[in-house]
């Protein structure tokens, strides 16, 4: 009998699963207090969040509920490449706690300083060394 290839997600699993992660991150909660919450391991979260498994409809709808927000919310950007969405951009922890920092600026000026700030840097890397790290 041949083996079957794996399954791979599909990209709707990929984004509903990177929203998780968002909007997890933005309640600030850890994997475990979410998974906790949903009556799941921390694990299966993670496995939820990079979407190697499909959240059932029942669940999904407990996890909205548990982060308040509508579920419909966890499909934006669904229907888009999910690494060319914004929402992609804060699934990495640094580039969150980076826009979080960023928020927190209130003065205008600063904030357009560092917007030009991180412009310059990255015109002075090459394109081919700009590839995104997890």
């Amino acid at each position: 009998m041949a083996k079957r290839a794996p399954k791979r997600p599909s990209s709707i699993d990929v984004a509903v699963g990177g929203n998780v992660r968002i909007w997890r991150m933005a309640r600030g909660m850890s994997q475990a207090q979410l998974a906790s919450k949903l009556g799941v391991t921390f694990q299966q979260l993670q496995k939820y969040e990079v979407g190697a498994n499909r959240i059932g409809t029942g669940r999904l709808v407990k996890v909205a509920s548990v982060l308040s927000i509508p579920t419909a919310t966890l499909f934006e950007g669904a229907d888009t490449d999910p690494s060319r969405s914004l929402l992609a951009l804060v699934t990495d922890a640094r580039a969150f706690r980076l826009a979080q920092a960023f928020a927190a600026i209130k003065n205008s000026t600063l904030r357009l300083s560092l917007v030009y700030l991180v412009e310059k840097v990255t015109a002075s890397v090459p394109p081919e060394k700009r590839r995104r790290r997890r």
